[in-house]
């Protein structure tokens, strides 16, 4: 089953949006799950990770605002985000491995698997 997103859309700056993506393939043992985002013309800037043992890393630019977890059935990973910013705007990505070593957001070039991406654009 590939990774698809959901939760995508449209918010005034201020405002939450909430990010889904099905993920039970890659959660039965090791595995690193992550959030990436990237603004057309620009490079991919990874956003938040988490790993089998639910070590959680986020880029400075979200930490405080954003929040990535899995459920407890550990068959959807999310991606809560408060107060965004205009800069926020972009296509997000999740991405998954079956391993957990060097989880990091920014190691998103490990990453075998995408789902096809989701906008999210913030308004001033």
């Amino acid at each position: 089953v590939p990774l698809v997103e959901s939760g995508g859309g449209s918010v005034q700056s201020g405002g939450s949006l909430g990010l889904s993506c099905a993920a039970s393939q890659y959660t039965s043992e090791k595995y690193c799950m992550g959030w990436i985002r990237q603004v057309a013309g620009k490079k991919r800037e990874g956003v938040a990770s988490i790993d089998s043992n639910g070590r959680t890393d986020y880029a400075d630019s979200v930490k405080g605002r954003f929040t990535i977890s899995l459920d407890n059935a550990k068959t959807t990973l999310s991606l809560h985000m408060m107060n965004l910013k205009v800069e926020d705007t972009a296509i997000y990505y999740c991405a998954a491995r079956t391993s957990s070593e060097f989880c990091y957001y920014n190691e998103h070039d490990a990453f075998p698997d995408w789902g096809p991406g989701t906008q999210v654009t913030v308004s001033s």
